[in-house]
């Protein structure tokens, strides 16, 4: 048997906690390990029960989410805690930072149960919550307001191939939309954007979306 789906949760809102532990705890495939009202509480849940998968709100006292989520990415030891962001409206200006930071995506903070519950298999599951129509769009308004490319380690080690994978999904295709569009095989897509995320350093695909933007392998408003 599978064991279920561990979830942590951080919210300096009680009831936004109990509420999502509720949701969460009604499924047979996941169960709430923890939860912690600020950021720093938040990284030491994550060291005590490696959950896989932290719903981390970005406002919290004492260490914001975005913060927590940098140092809970920075620990090899975590690298199988997924952090998912928490945010109240859909274009924060925190969000781009918690992505960069090493979060696996974010859910708007009103999102329905279906919505919830889906994102927390997702992620644990290791992909990225990458909706074309808002996340894409989330990265591309505070990337945009950086005029220019920026450094990013790694870049100039990217085969041309391995560079137009990165701008594809970048766009929000799927592997399957890329390998049917430049008629390669699914799984050399997965070879190239498993190389292209050690080479550049990402931890998921949505770390990899962030890195495109700022390099400058696709711009705001291209698809």
């Amino acid at each position: 048997m599978t064991p279920p789906i561990r979830v942590a949760l951080a919210d300096d809102q009680a009831l936004v906690r109990s509420g999502f532990a509720a949701l969460l705890d009604a499924e047979d495939d996941i169960t709430v390990v923890g939860e912690a009202p600020d950021g720093e509480a938040a990284v030491r849940l994550a060291q005590r029960e490696k959950p896989d998968v932290i719903l981390m709100d970005i406002r919290m006292p004492v260490l914001d989410g975005v913060e927590a989520t940098r140092r809970i990415a920075r620990q090899p030891a975590l690298n199988g805690v997924h952090v998912v962001i928490l945010t109240t409206f859909e274009l924060d200006e925190y969000i781009f930072d918690g992505l960069r930071a090493g979060a696996a995506g974010f859910l708007v903070k009103d999102t329905d149960a279906d919505e919830l519950i889906r994102a927390v298999r997702v992620a644990a599951a290791g992909e990225s919550l990458l909706s074309p129509t808002v996340t894409r769009r989330v990265i591309g308004e505070f990337a945009a307001r950086t005029r220019d490319a920026r450094p990013v380690r790694g870049l100039d080690e990217l085969t041309a191939r391995e560079r137009e994978i990165v701008g594809l999904i970048a766009t929000g295709l799927s592997n399957e939309e890329i390998a049917r569009q430049i008629f390669v095989s699914l799984s050399t897509v997965k070879t190239h954007a498993t190389r292209a995320m050690t080479k550049l350093g990402a931890r998921d695909r949505a770390q990899l979306v962030v890195f495109a933007f700022q390099a400058g392998l696709v711009r705001p408003g291209w698809a």
